[in-house]
């Protein structure tokens, strides 16, 4: 059975470049990137404040949408950057949403 995407294509118009880190560092104490994505996505605005599990807070600035699967080797999106509008973010937050058949119908990323 296919599954409809709920992030219309038509929406996806803001240019975005994605570098998601794997564990570890290099020689030079910089994150390993293990997938950089290039493409569109559906770009919200937002401005709110949230407490994190370390007692922190953290403003979240943005909210990424993308249609599908954009690190299909990462189980979990963890850590990395994004540059969107000119701006580098880093990455707070990662969720795929899955369809009931376990794919991925679409990728969302909450930037700070």
């Amino acid at each position: 059975m296919r599954y409809p995407s709920l992030i219309d294509k038509r929406f996806c118009k803001t240019p975005i470049t994605v570098r998601l880190y794997r564990e570890g560092n290099d020689e030079d104490g910089e994150p390993l990137c293990d997938i950089e994505f290039t493409g569109v996505c559906n770009y919200q605005d937002s401005a709110k404040t949230v407490l994190t599990p370390d007692k922190r807070l953290t403003e979240i600035t943005g909210q990424a949408f993308f249609i599908g699967d954009i690190a299909p080797g990462q189980a979990v999106i963890n850590d990395g950057e994004a540059v969107i509008f000119g701006e580098r973010r880093r990455i707070a937050q990662g969720m795929k949403a899955r369809n009931p058949d376990g794919s991925v119908n679409y990728t969302r990323l909450d930037l700070k």
